[in-house]
C-alpha cells in the first residue's frame, strides 16, 4: 500500500487532494509539496487530533501512537531532505522530527494513522 497517496486521501481536504497526488508522483514536483509543509494548511480538520503541551514530546507521542496502532517503522514526508521519502524507526523519526520546525507528516497506518507537525502546530490524525 502507497503511503503517500492513502495520507493525501485520508488527512488532505478533497479539494487539494488531486493537487497533491500530482506533486508526490514525481521528484521535481514533490519538492513543491515538501515546500508547503512548513505553514501547510491544507489538513482535513475533521481528523486532525490537538495534542496536549505536556505530551509534544517524542516518547509521549510515541506511546500516544503506539496505543492507536502504530508500528515500529512509519514513513516520511518532510522538508528535512535527510528524513524525505524513507522508511524509518517510528521512535527515531519522531526523535528527528518532534520541535525541530519542519513540516513533517508520518505515514504509521496507511490512510489511517498519522503524525503531522509544521512550524506552528502538531497532530495526530486518525480515521
Amino acid at each position: 500500500m502507497n503511503h503517500e497517496e492513502e495520507l493525501v486521501k485520508a488527512f488532505i481536504l478533497p479539494v487539494r487532494q488531486e493537487r497533491y497526488l500530482e506533486f508526490l508522483k514525481t521528484p521535481k514536483n514533490r519538492t513543491k509539496f515538501v515546500d508547503q509543509l512548513a505553514h501547510f494548511k491544507h489538513l482535513n480538520p475533521q481528523f486532525a487530533i490537538s495534542i496536549p503541551g505536556n505530551q509534544q514530546n517524542p516518547a509521549s507521542l510515541l506511546r500516544l501512537l503506539s496505543a492507536k496502532g502504530a508500528g515500529l517503522n512509519c514513513w516520511v514526508i518532510s522538508e528535512n531532505s535527510e528524513t524525505d521519502g524513507r522508511e524509518m524507526d517510528l521512535e527515531a523519526a519522531l526523535k528527528e522530527t518532534v520541535g525541530m520546525q519542519m513540516g513533517t507528516f508520518l505515514s504509521c497506518v496507511p490512510g489511517k494513522l498519522a503524525y503531522f507537525e509544521d512550524e506552528e502546530k502538531r497532530y495526530i490524525l486518525q480515521r
